[in-house]
């Protein structure tokens, strides 16, 4: 049983209700009108060396039984909240506990048969990335923000934007794709929106974790200009937007040593040259030590049980004790914490009484534009409502849509009205409709499709074909007067996949499909990009990725024309792995021994690796189609501290639409390729022209200097194209610029 609150709790609490001035009087660090800092430091002058030695260790937060987790202490063991970390708070001070949920796309579920454990499932960060609306995410990450802090939860393990260098990495899905700026933007804002609900956010992994193969023993090896240019840039600009109140230091190691204690990342760049104010935490398990990660820049061991043995409590205690960690370290340790708890309103904010609230329409509007059309023969899509025989096929459209796998997984809020079942075999009901696979991996999120679009048009026969048989389900679709066939790409933390085509017959099923009918769409449920053999086969090709609870609604409203498609991809299809920088994963075998994963194209990730290489994807960075068409014209720009670059776009056809102008710049030097440096997304009523104005990221325009510590733009014409996509340069134009300087 957790004891009463202290006196002297008691009276912080009355205090605090009371008003800054009435609180100061018992607690001065509770005075709103000092800083955070000041108020650290009054706390910290109160704390013992074992209460701040308490907030340096946290636990795993699930009071369970697993074989390689080592139990939390007999007094923990009862306050465990059953999510992702517990760090014990300090009762006497009134320091609140650290309650960890992870929410890579939404409040994720450590007890998945419980009832009251669901949340929203959002769409993955890929999908996104993929609106292109740094306005909508903010708004979802404040959604998620608020279903944390209603359940309890202070801190939200989010924030992922690991660039994707490798498509077929397991946590691609949760990651904003291949574009430092993009990432960055988008992430930052997300993390903005999740603070803005008085929890912290993390942002995370720390850096390189571009794949999940041996994850904990592979280095990855890339120069410090390229790493800056690229994977680091995408953090430094997410931490600038979103100031994410902890940053997690990722399994991997960079250039040999474990990102955990690696004093470049955490002490140099982050600490030093992005003076971030926060404090890091590590992976579950990604603990090495306890002298190199305290004086390297690591400030809290997140679950001892998963590290292969205990690092802080007592043995940093002891390093204390011994001179191998200076007392000041400990100090800066725990400033950063209480600073940030301040900061980001713990210290100040009751929690909330435990009542779980639910954000479906706001998962729906993220879903929605994220959706990207990538094909469109003969504008078949949007479907009319005179169809009277749609046949639904693949990927279990019958029971709901497709999610990552993980420490991400949210077993969603929603109900599921279909009397269906998977035909494979049984399928586990959870709470609520959604469905788990026999194997107890995949979970499909309610409602299916299959409801969703039958909603749309009452008077159609709206039927779910399955079968092994694919000629005979070939047979069967013939005469319907529209095939929708979903295919489906599962992906899953610690694991890649193999490779980029879709798993078991399900081309063959699409391809048989397409000859039987010739009104055939394909909807893609994919943690990235896939291959499509088929492609020329089919009229329309829809990429939904992993949309969460209001994929099917979303998906429901594009199909039918209630909604324009404005998703554009975050990420480059390739047309096969050969074009891919590692074309062959690599195998760790099965004693899992260190090895290198040598990242040689640079700074020249996804796109820019193509266009270096010359290379014709399967479609490119940016692109996708509207039901609408859009021209741009008066293309211009001025300069100053960046470029300035103003454009006309008009909407060209007969309905309402968005289109995302990008803007992007090639350096003068003579290995360069173009870059993305900013982009806007406008929505345009049919016929209707406006006027945007894009201002670049002056570090895209620059290369750093490692001797220098520094951003240089050098001097010389920069060639600028705006279009709909990273291939489509649609006008183009060039400014010079002087030299100079940009420091971190």
């Amino acid at each position: 049983m957790m004891r009463a609150p202290t006196i002297l709790f008691a009276a912080l609490l009355a205090h605090l209700c009371a008003g800054p001035a009435q609180a100061a009087e018992a607690a001065p660090w509770l005075n709103r009108d000092l800083s955070p800092d000041a108020r650290a430091e009054l706390l910290e002058a109160q704390m013992t060396q074992d209460e701040q030695l308490l907030l340096l260790k946290g636990y795993y937060g699930a009071n369970v039984k697993m074989s390689w987790i080592k139990p939390a202490p007999l007094s923990i063991r009862p306050l465990l909240p059953g999510s992702a970390g517990y760090v014990p708070g300090i009762e006497r001070l009134g320091i609140p506990a650290l309650r960890e949920t992870d929410a890579g796309v939404g409040i994720a579920n450590t007890n998945w048969m419980r009832p009251g454990d669901q949340a929203t499932a959002f769409p993955s960060g890929l999908m996104n990335a993929a609106t292109w609306n740094p306005d909508l995410i903010f708004a979802s990450g404040s959604a998620i923000g608020a279903e944390a802090r209603d359940r309890g939860f202070n801190v939200v393990l989010d924030g992922a934007l690991n660039l994707a260098r490798e498509p077929r990495g397991g946590r691609t899905f949760e990651y904003a794709g291949e574009d430092p700026l993009l990432a960055g933007t988008i992430v930052g804002e997300q993390i903005r929106g999740i603070q803005s609900q008085h929890v912290i956010s993390t942002t995370k992994h720390f850096a390189l974790n571009d794949e999940e193969i041996g994850r904990t023993v592979l280095s990855a090896n890339i120069g410090e200009a390229a790493a800056r240019e690229s994977d680091l840039l995408a953090f430094e600009i997410a931490i600038e937007r979103g100031d994410p109140g902890a940053v997690m230091c990722s399994y991997n190691r960079y250039n040999g040593v474990y990102c955990c204690e690696n004093d470049f990342l955490l002490n140099h760049v982050l600490k030093h040259d992005w003076s971030y104010p926060g404090w890091v935490l590590s992976d579950w398990g990604g603990v090495h030590s306890t002298v190199d990660a305290a004086n390297n820049g690591l400030d809290q061991e997140s679950s001892s049980g998963f590290d292969r043995q205990e690092y802080f409590g007592d043995p940093l205690k002891r390093a204390l004790q011994d001179g191998t960690v200076a007392p000041r370290r400990l100090q800066e340790m725990v400033h950063r914490i209480l600073r940030t708890m301040f900061d980001k309103g713990l210290m100040d904010e009751a929690p909330p009484a435990q009542q779980p609230s639910a954000h479906v329409d706001a998962a729906v509007r993220s879903a929605e534009e994220g959706i990207v059309l990538l094909k469109n023969e003969q504008n078949i899509l949007p479907l009319t409502r005179s169809a009277k025989t749609i046949a639904i096929v693949g990927a279990h459209a019958n029971i709901g849509m497709l999610s990552g796998g993980g420490s991400s997984q949210v077993v969603p809020l929603g109900e599921n009205p279909d009397d269906e079942v998977f035909v494979g075999g049984p399928v586990h009901v959870l709470p609520n409709g959604a469905r788990l696979m026999p194997l107890g991996r995949e979970i499909y999120d309610p409602p299916s499709p299959l409801s969703a679009i039958a909603q749309e048009v009452p008077r159609a026969k709206v039927r779910f074909m399955a079968g092994n048989d694919i000629s005979d389900l070939a047979r069967r679709v013939a005469t319907a007067d529209v095939v929708i066939v979903f295919a489906e790409q599962w992906m899953t933390e610690g694991e890649d996949v193999k490779d980029l085509s879709l798993a078991g017959r399900q081309n063959d099923l699409i391809a048989a499909l397409a000859a039987a009918n010739p009104h055939t769409i394909v909807v893609l449920e994919t943690g990235g990009p896939v291959l499509m053999p088929w492609l020329d086969k089919v009229p329309a090709v829809l990429e939904t990725w992993f949309a969460g609870s209001g994929g099917a609604a979303a998906l429901a409203h594009v199909l039918f024309g209630q909604v324009n498609p404005s998703g554009r991809l975050p990420i480059t299809f390739p047309q096969s792995e050969t074009q891919l920088p590692r074309p062959v994963l690599p195998d760790p075998g099965s004693s899992y021994a260190p090895f290198d994963v040598n990242y040689f194209e640079g700074a020249d990730v996804g796109y820019r690796w193509f266009a270096r290489q010359n290379l014709k994807p399967l479609f490119p960075f940016g692109f996708g189609f509207s039901y609408t068409s859009f021209a741009l014209s008066g293309f211009s720009a001025t300069t100053g501290d960046a470029i300035s670059a103003t454009v006309s776009v008009t909407n060209t056809g007969t309905r309402d639409g968005a289109e995302t102008v990008q803007l992007y710049a090639t350096p003068p030097a003579a290995a360069s390729v173009p870059r993305l440096v900013g982009w806007s997304k406008v929505s345009l009523r049919a016929g209707e022209t406006k006027s945007v104005t894009i201002k670049t990221e002056p570090r895209l325009l620059a290369n750093f200097d490692p001797a220098g510590d520094v951003w240089r733009i050098a001097a010389g014409t920069y060639s600028l194209s705006v279009g709909s996509s990273s291939a489509d340069a649609a006008l183009s134009t060039s400014v010079a610029l002087a030299a100079r300087e940009i420091k971190p």
